[in-house]
């Protein structure tokens, strides 16, 4: 099977068929496969590859193939691959082959949503960094409706340092605010995907920390979240499970498809969609059920 670049599966997802509540389903969050970090990083290799992360990945795929019924679709908050997109293009190109070869091969009912994180832009994303992003994922900030719910996908990185793209940042920041209020008819709430998180444990947290948003850009943030009826952010970046909560808004946190930085192992999360509300659990690879229960 020949790679397939599935860059715009959200686009099935048709707006006047979608709108409405038709009963409950799911999908499956997930996080950073990040192609190369575990011999990078982890293990401190200087000739690394991502051979571990490719053996997870084809596992990830097997395991969601095989849950029945097929969710409505599969989304990845962020970190594609280890490699930054202008500083280490070359590697990066490689790493982005064998990320399509193994997530082109999920199952065609269910679509695949990508989120762009840090290591996909870089920390302070620049133009060319984003070009290259979108040429080989797509859109980063987007939405769409699924069975009555609304789905906000943004780009967080304008939130951590947006600093040489100021543009772009204020504009996912006008367009955020727009989907907001169309969010206001979701049967849920508008719900979020992003990289990194808005905070961990504590909202009121004001130390700089590269696992969070900046404290001056996340309250006012989580205020208008708040206010517009957003309920769930669901977020990657920690390579660990972590969950927080500030007024009405859950921040939930999944483990990473690749390397860990903690105690949790390569998984991911079967959210299900229940009336007016998500109810959510983590599974290990190895711990995935085949059959999910709706009821």
């Amino acid at each position: 099977m020949s790679t397939q670049r599935r860059i715009k599966d959200y686009e099935r997802f048709k707006e006047d068929e979608q709108k409405e509540w038709k009963g409950p389903f799911y999908f499956v969050q997930a996080a950073d496969p990040q192609f190369g970090l575990i011999e990078r990083y982890l293990e401190k290799k200087v000739n690394y590859t991502w051979e571990k992360e490719k053996v997870l990945s084809r596992l990830c795929v097997e395991k969601l193939n095989a849950l029945n019924p097929k969710p409505k679709f599969f989304v990845i908050c962020g970190d594609l691959c280890d490699a930054t997109p202008v500083d280490e293009w070359e590697i990066r190109q490689k790493q982005e082959k064998d990320f399509w070869d193994i997530f082109s091969k999920i199952n065609p009912d269910i679509a695949l949503v990508c989120v762009c994180g840090n290591h996909d832009v870089g920390d302070t994303p620049s133009n060319l960094a984003v070009q290259r992003y979108r040429s080989s994922f797509g859109k980063d900030f987007f939405s769409f409706w699924v069975g009555g719910v609304f789905f906000i996908v943004i780009n967080s990185q304008y939130f951590y340092d947006g600093s040489q793209v100021p543009e772009i940042a204020r504009e996912q920041e006008v367009w955020l605010d727009e989907q907001l209020k169309i969010g206001a008819k979701s049967r849920c709430g508008p719900v979020l995907f992003q990289h990194i998180p808005w905070f961990l444990d504590d909202p009121e947290d004001q130390k700089s920390d590269y696992f969070t948003i900046p404290y001056e850009k996340r309250k006012p943030m989580l205020e208008k979240l708040n206010n517009a009826g957003v309920r769930y952010v669901l977020n990657g970046h920690l390579h660990r499970n972590n969950f927080g909560q500030f007024k009405n808004v859950q921040s939930i946190v999944s483990s990473a498809i690749g390397g860990q930085i903690g105690q949790d192992k390569s998984g991911f999360r079967i959210v299900k969609v229940l009336n007016d509300s998500l109810s959510h659990k983590y599974y290990p690879f190895e711990e995935v059920p085949t059959n999910v229960d709706l009821l």
